[in-house]
């Protein structure tokens, strides 16, 4: 099992216990079509909460919010205020307002 990681959620505000792929579909596993056909909508919110709870030891309240505390969906911290990019593709960031700089864009450096 990895270790849970903290990271800046955009929507929360803080940093919160964001899920790899594998824990998000232990996670998500409760929310599947076939799963809901079985129960009622707010029962299957409530054992996909208490999953995240057992994997991150935070008393979620809101089921949506687990379905964005999801490591893939956020890009690389920003190199000039350390905040992840809000997805991997960002072209700038959301919280310095600074364009991404792609290494392989940047002027070189006379030797």
């Amino acid at each position: 099992m990895s270790a849970m990681k903290m990271l800046w959620c955009w929507r929360c505000r803080e940093e919160m216990p964001m899920l790899d792929e594998e824990e998000y579909s232990r996670v998500a596993a409760h929310l599947r079509e076939e799963k809901l056909k079985e129960k009622k909508l707010d029962r299957c919110f409530h054992f996909a909460l208490e999953e995240y709870k057992r994997i991150t030891n935070y008393p979620e309240t809101n089921p949506n919010a687990v379905f964005h505390h999801r490591l893939s969906l956020y890009g690389p911290p920003c190199v000039f205020c350390g905040k992840p990019l809000r997805t991997p593709q960002a072209k700038l960031c959301g919280s310095c307002m600074k364009p991404v700089q792609s290494m392989e864009h940047e002027p070189s450096e006379p030797s």
